[in-house]
Parts: structure tokens; C-alpha cells; sequence
């Protein structure tokens, strides 16, 4: 396939999209059969020119699901489409280099991604040669200082020649992003790309995301524990929980209106003077179980809701609204004529006498 064939058209209008994608890691030696649960029955859409958020706190498979995507991990079971054809299908160098092109990754730890015996440059012109052999080497140069001013790493000429020791942590995750850029992607996988940044330089990363899909045309996974920046960035969000998505939607109607007591934990722990109290406490509670978890939902130790269903039936995403799912027993479903926009905040259905349950 070539590094510019036309999109093979999905059949839901999808730039990439994940049917059960499930990765499963063995433990232990060759008897063992103890498995880690990653990522289970995950059905994934991004479209073009959109970013989506997955968010979810450590451990929650957020970073497996964008490795799977990246071709690093190989699923254990479920699909991958891109353009409407499985990444199964792509076994040749030369379709692996077109793939990895259009959807690249950046990684949370910009300094460990580089060598740091090579100047900054050295990545970016690397991946130019690799996956744009039709430029030479003045062109190379030439679309390297492009893509830094983009990234906002000026004045570039000068920004090319530094190594990485010599740059701020913000200057080389935009290094990251630029060696991305170079190779013109359609999807960039940003796996925590703010986490270990100081807050106060967080926002000119996320704006310069924003830039991307606005001037780029690029889409992005931004993978982050921080539902605030995901609400900054966002258009929409999937919440993942122990290896399963627990909800997702638009990003102002799952925040505005969570139905799953997971989604209110992970926003009680986000100042805002504009919300209500929620219902779920902040507390941590027990880590969840990854390793062997049997049927049942993997929120119920943690849960004040959980009813006997919880424990006995896994739940899948049902739909609470337009475009609004949620995989809880009882969380219910906002009526017909709801604003998810209004002053109805509410999130699970408030607990009734005997509970009600995620």
C-alpha cells in the first residue's frame, strides 16, 4: 500500500476503529495460569480530525490500548481497523511503514524516547527518511524546521542543533510531537504526554494539540489520569476502568451528567466550584483486581452502589443518552427531553434505600 493511497472507507465513517480488542498478559512461568486482564472487549471509534480522550488511572490499560494500536502489542484477541482494513492485513515493510506513519506515537517520557548521544534533529530527520523518501536531504532540513515552528520550538534553526540534556521537559515533548508531525500523521497516539510536565507549562501543550487538529488536520488519543485537561482538550471522552471501558461520550455530557460511580470518583477529586457535591467519596478504596477477575463488575469493591448483580454479571455499555454510554447495572438512563447541557447534574441514579449499583 502506498504511503498516499486513498482511504479505503470504514463502514461507520470511522478514521480507526477496535471491535473487542482485548491483550491479555500471562504470568509467571510455563505452568503458570495466572493471566493479567489489560485491556478486555474494547470497541474503540475515533474519526478524523477528532480527539478523544482515554482516561482512567493507572493501571486502567489506558497506555496498553495505545501500544496495541501503535503495533507494539499484539492483540490477544478482537480487531484493529484503519481506513476500513485490519491492521492483521499489514505484514509487509512497506505497509508497516505506511501505518506507523499515519498513526505514530508520543511517548510520556519525551527525554527516554531520544537518543541523547544525537541532537534533536536526529529523530525527526530519521523519520522523514524513513517513511518520505521522495524528499532529499535540503527538503529533509527544510520540513524539519517546518514542523518545530508548528510545535512552537523556535527560533527552529537553532532548536535543531541542541540535545536533548540541553531543553526543558516541555521543549522535548515538543520534540515529540514534531518528530510525529514530520511524517504528515492522521492519528497521533499521545500516551500522558502533560503528566510529567509542571502545570503551569500543561496548557501550552494542550493548546498546541489543539492547533494540530485545527491546522493539521491531525486526530489525536490524548491518554491521560487528568480528567480536567481531558475536559479542556477533548471532544470526546472514554473512561476505562481495570481494562474495561466503564463509559464514554461527549465530553461535556459525560461530565456534566456521569452515570458511572467511577466517572464520579475520578470528578470529586477535581476541584469546581460550579458542581454540586457528588455522590461518590474521593477515597481510593482497593486497587482493582487485573489478575484472574472472573465475571462481575471490576468497580464493585470500591462501589457504594453495588448491588448482588455486580458481582455475579459483567456490564457492558448500554446507551444513557445520545452518544452516552455507560456500563453499570443500574445507572439510568437520562429522559428523552434532558439537557445534558442544564442545571441537572446528577450522575447514578441516586441510591435508593437498598442501593443502587455500579
Amino acid at each position: 500500500m502506498s504511503r498516499h493511497a486513498d482511504p479505503v472507507p470504514d463502514a461507520n465513517g470511522a478514521l480507526l476503529r477496535t471491535t473487542g480488542l482485548t491483550r491479555h498478559f500471562r504470568l509467571g512461568g510455563l505452568l503458570s495460569r495466572r493471566v493479567l486482564h489489560a485491556v478486555d472487549d474494547l470497541d474503540l471509534v475515533i474519526h478524523e480530525r477528532e480527539i478523544v480522550a482515554l482516561v482512567g488511572e493507572s493501571g486502567s490499560g489506558k497506555t496498553t490500548v495505545a501500544r496495541l494500536l501503535a503495533m507494539i502489542y499484539a492483540p490477544t484477541r478482537g480487531e484493529i481497523y484503519y481506513r476500513g482494513r485490519s491492521v492483521r492485513t499489514l505484514r509487509s515493510r512497506k505497509d508497516l511503514l505506511w501505518y506507523r506513519g499515519e498513526v505514530p506515537m508520543v511517548f510520556q517520557d519525551p527525554y527516554s524516547a531520544m537518543n541523547p548521544v544525537f541532537r534533536v534533529s536526529h529523530g525527526v530527520m530519521r523519520n522523514l527518511k524513513l517513511h518520505r523518501p521522495e524528499l532529499d536531504g535540503a527538503q529533509r532540513h527544510d520540513e524539519a524546521e517546518r514542523v518545530f515552528d508548528i510545535v512552537g520550538l523556535n527560533p527552529a534553526t537553532d532548536m535543531l542543533h541542541k540535545f536533548a540534556y540541553e531543553m526543558s521537559g516541555g521543549q522535548r515533548q515538543r520534540v515529540g510531537f514534531a518528530q510525529a508531525l514530520a511524517v504528515r500523521p492522521k492519528l497521533i497516539l499521545a500516551d500522558e504526554p502533560v503528566s510529567m510536565l509542571d502545570v503551569s507549562i500543561r496548557a501550552g501543550i494542550l493548546n498546541m494539540m489543539a492547533r494540530l487538529r485545527a491546522d493539521e488536520g491531525a486526530s489525536i488519543l490524548y491518554i491521560t489520569h487528568d480528567i480536567a485537561s481531558a475536559r479542556y482538550v477533548a471532544d470526546r471522552i472514554v473512561v476505562m476502568y481495570a481494562g474495561h471501558a466503564v463509559e464514554q461520550g461527549p465530553t461535556e455530557v459525560v461530565l456534566s451528567r456521569p452515570k458511572h460511580p467511577y466517572t464520579q470518583l475520578l470528578l470529586s477529586a477535581v476541584p469546581d466550584p460550579r458542581e454540586k457535591a457528588g455522590a461518590v467519596s474521593a477515597d481510593s478504596g482497593e486497587p482493582p483486581r487485573v489478575i484472574d477477575p472472573g465475571e462481575g463488575c471490576r468497580f464493585r469493591e470500591r462501589c457504594p452502589f453495588a448491588v448482588d448483580e455486580c458481582a455475579l454479571v459483567t456490564p457492558v455499555l448500554r446507551p444513557m443518552g445520545p452518544a452516552h454510554d455507560a456500563a453499570c447495572h443500574v445507572a439510568v438512563a437520562d429522559p428523552v427531553d434532558s439537557d445534558p447541557a442544564g442545571s441537572d447534574r446528577t450522575a447514578v441514579a441516586t441510591s435508593s434505600s437498598d442501593g443502587t449499583g455500579g
